[in-house]
């Protein structure tokens, strides 16, 4: 019989870096959102994902003196050359993909993306946002409202 998986769900489950960023987000029970790698592809949800909690391991030779290789904390976001970590000290840290040997991902802290209600509705959301301040930039910078006008 093969052994059950353990679940990870509460605070004696996580590493003590992480207990004070996951009291932080409201103790949520994070075993609901754990990754799904094998099934249907469309019930599948695997990768990283906003406020995953991961250690990072950094190439030494990026690193002055006796600085740690591990940054560990709350990913906070990706863009194309850096990724963004909330460190447990408070620390906000912007990392140099070029950098990056080794990410480990330690919880999921949210629903994978298609599955994120709340995320999807804040992009939605500030979407819109952009739209109105861009109308109001394009208002001020013609002086002309023709944004109605198509074509």
């Amino acid at each position: 019989m093969a052994a059950k998986k353990s679940r990870k769900s509460k605070a004696s489950d996580l590493p003590d870096w992480a207990v004070s960023l996951w009291e932080d987000l409201g103790k949520p029970n994070f075993s609901e959102f754990e990754d799904v790698c094998s099934g249907p592809l469309l019930d599948r949800r695997t990768g990283l994902r906003r406020d995953d909690f991961v250690e990072v391991l950094l190439d030494a030779r990026s690193l002055q003196g006796d600085m740690d290789p591990w940054m560990r904390g709350r990913l906070m976001g990706t863009n194309k050359i850096s990724i963004e970590l909330l460190t447990p000290d408070g620390g906000y840290h912007y990392v140099s993909r070029d950098v990056i040997v080794d990410v480990v991902l330690v919880a999921h802290m949210r629903a994978a993306y298609i599955d994120d209600k709340e995320l999807l509705k804040y992009e939605r959301d500030d979407m819109k946002r952009r739209n109105s301040l861009h109308e109001e930039v394009e208002k001020s910078a013609t002086g002309v409202d023709d944004s109605h006008v198509w074509g």
